[in-house]
């Protein structure tokens, strides 16, 4: 489903992704594993279209999306991909509801159809009776619950998570594991995951190392994070 070849980048002198080639494929959970510095937050942001590649290819379902600018790669990453951050970067005024909301009512989708479905998604994720608490009266984990809501509000295509539960104590850290599981079992939902958290590569379905901007060694089924 997702596919980057060749993909290299560099901050000036500094060299950080030196040629690499992934292939996701749907309702995988893919971990990307390494030591500070590997490059993998930098190939994350811009498989995700965050950041843009020095040279190479992406395509997601076999559309090229490293070509698109402009309001026409807004729209397009608003509709097919979804985030998930160490900080949950959801909006203060606004409640759990209306923070799910948000990114289908930019998609422009009927705002009753979009709350509906905002509403399903918190129930999912056993917030039924927390949608209308606002950020700060919500827990660490509650509030990354609601930021996944989110991600998923627009159904997308993948969601890309960098270190989402590098703010959580290990008991939330399991549960977040364990959402991600279900979300794809319920909803063949595709993610792509940077963590330094060997418990979440261990459950993913394949893990990659990275190294000095490089894939280092083949993917591994369940395998040990070396």
């Amino acid at each position: 489903m997702l596919t980057a070849k060749n993909i290299f980048k560099s901050y000036g002198s500094l060299q950080v992704l030196k040629g690499v080639d992934l292939t996701i494929t749907k309702g995988e959970i893919v971990s990307i594993v390494g030591s500070s510095g590997a490059g993998k937050s930098t190939l994350l942001h811009i498989l995700g279209t965050l950041d843009t590649a020095d040279s190479g290819e992406i395509y997601l379902d076999n559309n090229r999306i490293d070509l698109l600018k402009g309001k026409q790669l807004a729209r397009f990453r608003n509709t097919h991909i979804g985030f998930v951050f160490q900080f949950h970067h959801l909006l203060p005024e606004f409640n759990a509801l209306e923070n799910v909301c948000i990114p289908g009512w930019i998609a422009g989708a009927k705002k009753k159809a979009v709350a509906d479905r905002a509403m399903k998604l918190l129930d999912t994720l056993h917030l039924r009776d927390r949608m209308e608490n606002k950020p700060q009266q919500l827990s660490g984990g509650e509030q990354q619950r609601v930021a996944i809501a989110r991600a998923l509000i627009n159904n997308p295509q993948i969601i890309f998570a960098d270190e989402p539960t590098g703010n959580l104590d290990s008991k939330n850290a399991k549960e977040l594991h364990e959402l991600f599981i279900q979300l794809r079992d319920q909803f063949n939902q595709t993610f792509l995951i940077v963590t330094h958290n060997e418990e979440l590569a261990a459950l993913s379905d394949r893990t990659i190392h990275m190294k000095d901007g490089k894939i280092i060694e083949p993917i591994l089924e369940n395998g040990p994070v070396i």
